[in-house]
C-alpha cells in the first residue's frame, strides 16, 4: 500500500503544480473561470498559490495531511462552484476530491487528534 499512496501524492502534485501554475501564470481559460465566479483576481492568486504549496507539502516529511486537506478544501470549493455558479464539468474536481481524501484519511495519524 505504501507505493500506491506514493503514486496518488505524485498524481496529485503534478495536477495541482500544473493547474496551480496555470492560476498564478494567468492562463486563459483560468481567468475566464474566475470572472465568471465574480471573485476577482486575488482570488484566482490565492488558489493558485495555495495549490501549488500544497502540492510541495505533499513532499514535506509530516506535512502529507495538512496538504491533502488543504487540496481537499479548494477540490469541495470548485465542486461548489461548478454546481452553483459555472456549470457542469463538476467531475474531475470531484475525483480530485475524493484522491485527496483518500490521501488525507491514510495520514490521519499526523493529526494531533489521532495521537
Amino acid at each position: 500500500m505504501k507505493y500506491v499512496f506514493i503514486g496518488l501524492r505524485i498524481v496529485l502534485a503534478l495536477v495541482f503544480l500544473a493547474a496551480g501554475g496555470a492560476k498564478l501564470a494567468g492562463a486563459e481559460m483560468m481567468v475566464g473561470t474566475f470572472q465568471a465566479l465574480g471573485l476577482g483576481e486575488w482570488f484566482r492568486y490565492l488558489t493558485g498559490a495555495l495549490e501549488v504549496g500544497a502540492a510541495i507539502l505533499l513532499w514535506a516529511p509530516g506535512r502529507q495531511l495538512l496538504a491533502s486537506a488543504v487540496l481537499l478544501a479548494t477540490m469541495v470549493g470548485a465542486v461548489l462552484a461548478h454546481l452553483f455558479i459555472l456549470g457542469p464539468s463538476l467531475v474531475p474536481a470531484l475525483v480530485l476530491g475524493i484522491l485527496c481524501a483518500t490521501v488525507a484519511y491514510h495520514y490521519k495519524e499526523q493529526s494531533l487528534f489521532f495521537k
